[in-house]
């Protein structure tokens, strides 16, 4: 009787250390039947009963903002994305395979849900998924999802370059409603931002604001959706130190250039370099905004109307200036009269009768005082007209601008100085209304 018992006793401490010895992975996907294809496991859902609905929770984390494309509506970012839900076939006690407490295995082994972004417009090549599930012994299935991420966004360009713009990643299931597939959250809202803000590792332009869960269908006859709001800031130092200061620094250089002398000419040409200066403005804002915005947004009805209220200070140049002209005109013909009147009153003075046939021109030396290498007194007598009137000449060209004003010139100084006013009260209503405007757009 002794013997049969020592070998039972030796036979069970075999099989023990047998089972202890096999402490390969291998032995744990036997026991799942996953050494060969099992198509039954990539095909189905892993639920036991098909009314029981697999939940899917969801993270996403944001690496980083490449970039915001306001012509095309699209932001591009780097995106990280956990994924997990419970295989219900693939359970283990660990203690039963050696301690074993996580398992690897090809993605393409098992059922993965078919989550998809709605505002996707990325090439496929961007996504970055890693060939492997991680398996754990309550069946626990994780997946982890890399992906430099291109999606759509409706901008609100209203108060540009101090944006703020709001975009949603929406998840949910290509094929499965509900009752199939529920996406839950496993992160909080605040969470999320905290780990988005410490791993971003590039912002550019724009700076994030905050993660937030916006919704989560879980309609029984609709796909579950699960909805990220992302929030993001402009940076606006650059466009204000390149774009709104200069146009406000054109706009009172237009105002100063009232104070330039028209006589001097400069005045229109340094209105219109203005005027040329705002048009390039004008197309660098072109290139930003896009053009299917139903309203304009603020910056751009900013340009638009410091170049017309510019635009119309150049027409208004142009009037005065020409009012001067046509005074200029009407004073150099004046004098041209003047000058007439009095080479014909030369002529009369210096005219002389002429001597008749047979009579000589008696010339009586004696009463002359002057030296016989002297020119005539009719000689000098033109003499001195000719420089009475080159005098006055020159004294009406010195004296031009300090001599009574014509009509039109005075017309053109009364209309520079009341468009001047109007000009300068409605800089400042503008102003103020823009000022005004934007405050109510804020709150």
């Amino acid at each position: 009787m002794a013997a049969p018992r020592i070998l039972a006793f030796l036979a069970l401490i075999g099989v023990a250390c047998g089972q202890t010895s096999d402490c390969s992975y291998y032995s744990l996907l036997s026991h799942f039947n996953l050494t060969t294809t099992d198509a039954l496991l990539q095909i189905m859902r892993p639920v036991k009963n098909w009314n029981t609905t697999t939940p899917v929770y969801l993270d996403m984390v944001m690496y980083g903002i490449l970039e915001v494309n306001e012509k095309s509506q699209t932001v591009t970012s780097h995106i990280w994305v956990h994924m997990q839900w419970t295989n219900e076939f693939l359970n283990w006690n660990s203690s039963d395979f050696c301690g074993i407490n996580m398992l690897t295995i090809p993605k393409s082994k098992l059922w993965v849900p078919d989550i998809v972004i709605q505002e996707d417009v990325s090439d496929s090549g961007t996504i970055r998924t890693g060939p492997l599930l991680t398996l754990l012994p309550s069946g626990l299935v994780m997946q982890m999802i890399r992906q430099k991420l291109t999606y759509t966004c409706q901008f609100i360009l209203n108060l540009f370059p101090f944006d703020e713009q709001s975009c949603n990643i929406t998840f949910s299931s290509m094929s499965t409603d509900s009752t199939g597939i529920k996406l839950d959250p496993i992160s909080s809202d605040r969470e999320l931002t905290f780990l988005s803000e410490l791993f971003m590792i590039t912002q550019g332009e724009w700076t994030l604001k905050k993660i937030e869960l916006k919704n989560s269908l879980h309609n029984r006859s609709a796909v579950s959706t699960l909805i990220y709001e992302i929030t993001i800031k402009r940076r606006s130092m650059l466009y204000v130190v390149n774009l709104i200061v200069p146009l406000f620094y054109l706009l009172v250089l237009d105002l100063a250039s009232f104070f330039i002398s028209e006589a001097r000419g400069e005045k229109l040409s340094f209105k219109v370099t203005i005027l040329l200066s705002i048009s390039v403005l004008l197309l660098i804002l072109q290139d930003m905004l896009p053009s299917t915005e139903d309203h304009l947004p603020m910056i751009a009805k900013y340009f638009v109307a410091v170049f017309a209220m510019v635009g119309l200070s150049v027409l208004e140049a142009m009037m005065v200036g020409f009012l001067m002209e046509l005074d200029d005109f009407c004073a150099r013909k004046d004098q041209s009269s003047e000058s007439d009147q009095v080479d014909i009153q030369l002529d009369d003075v210096t005219h002389k009768e002429p001597a008749r046939p047979g009579e000589e021109v008696q010339v009586k030396p004696e009463k002359s005082c002057l030296p016989p290498h002297w020119p005539s007194e009719y000689d000098l007598l033109r003499l001195t007209l000719d420089e009475v009137k080159a005098a006055r000449l020159e004294a009406a060209r010195q004296n031009k601008g300090n001599k009574k004003s014509g009509g039109y010139r005075r017309a053109a100084t009364v209309l520079d100085t009341v468009f001047f006013v109007f000009y300068c009260l409605t800089v400042v209503l503008f102003l103020i209304y823009m000022y005004v405007a934007w405050l109510q757009k804020v709150h």
